[in-house]
């Protein structure tokens, strides 16, 4: 038991099958507090990781992220709602998973246990020592991130990972690992659950720090999103109003004609 990886050992709480909805739900609930606080141990790891993606993408480099399963998925997301939130371009962070984009809603036989995919992913999008990569495994494990991890670093590239158990093989081979050790999961070795959790916890953090400290927003706003919805419109309009302290009908004509709120707020202000 003591040589299995903390992802893998069994739920604190047995005979699932005859618990309650409420008790489903209140014990899930009870293993679900415990994620932020594993986070908060794991905080200075983080700032590492976001200073050196910072450092790199001021420079014009761009922030890759690699994974399997749901790993894999979690990547994806947050790399595709950088645009629409931070007005920035589809290829300033790149998600890829294991077996393509047909692996976002299926399971791909394999895909994660090839140790050269990932680089063959990496290298359609020419991805350089400009540039840096994370790599994220519930277990730490996972072939296609080892490999995909270990062949950036013999290209120079910096390489950091989000993982769930300590002294794991990716994390071994990342400059800049954050190991968020969050526990058994509620139902044994689902890493959907708590660790997927942890891992989305943290690319938020990543990407909303970065992209801060890039100058992405402003005050509390999101200055540069993609105006893309009647909802995001309305929104820009109320920063606008707020931001300048005029009426509607005024913020309403800047965003039409400057196409964003960044746009508009440098246009009146100047």
């Amino acid at each position: 038991m003591k040589n299995k990886p903390t992802t893998e050992q069994p739920s604190n709480y047995n005979n699932l099958e005859k618990m309650s909805t409420l008790q489903l739900l209140s014990n899930i609930n009870a293993e679900d507090k415990t994620v932020p606080n594993a986070i908060e141990k794991t905080i200075p790891s983080i700032e590492r990781l976001v200073d050196a993606i910072y450092t790199k993408m001021k420079d014009g480099g761009r922030l890759f992220y690699i994974g399997a399963g749901t790993s894999g998925r979690l990547g994806v997301l947050d790399a595709s709602e950088c645009p629409p939130t931070f007005g920035v371009p589809d290829n300033w962070v790149i998600g890829l998973i294991a077996g393509g984009d047909f692996a976002l809603r299926k399971a791909v036989e394999n895909a994660e246990d090839n140790t050269t995919l990932a680089w063959e992913d990496l290298q359609k999008y020419n991805i350089s020592d400009k540039d840096v990569l994370v790599g994220i495994a519930a277990s730490g494990t996972t072939p296609y991130v080892i490999g995909g991890l270990k062949t950036a670093k013999e290209h120079g590239i910096i390489t950091g990972c989000i993982v769930c158990n300590t002294n794991s093989p990716v994390a071994k081979v990342a400059d800049y690992p954050v190991e968020i050790v969050v526990g058994p999961e509620f139902v044994t070795g689902s890493t959907r659950m708590k660790s997927g959790t942890a891992q989305k916890l943290v690319l938020n953090m990543l990407t909303t720090s970065v992209m801060i400290k890039l100058g992405r927003v402003k005050d509390n706003k999101m200055v540069h999103m993609q105006l893309s919805n009647a909802k995001l419109v309305n929104r820009g309009v109320l920063m606008l109003m707020d931001e300048l302290h005029i009426n509607q009908e005024l913020a309403s004509k800047l965003l039409e004609q400057h196409k964003s709120v960044k746009n508009a707020l440098d246009a009146y202000k100047s």
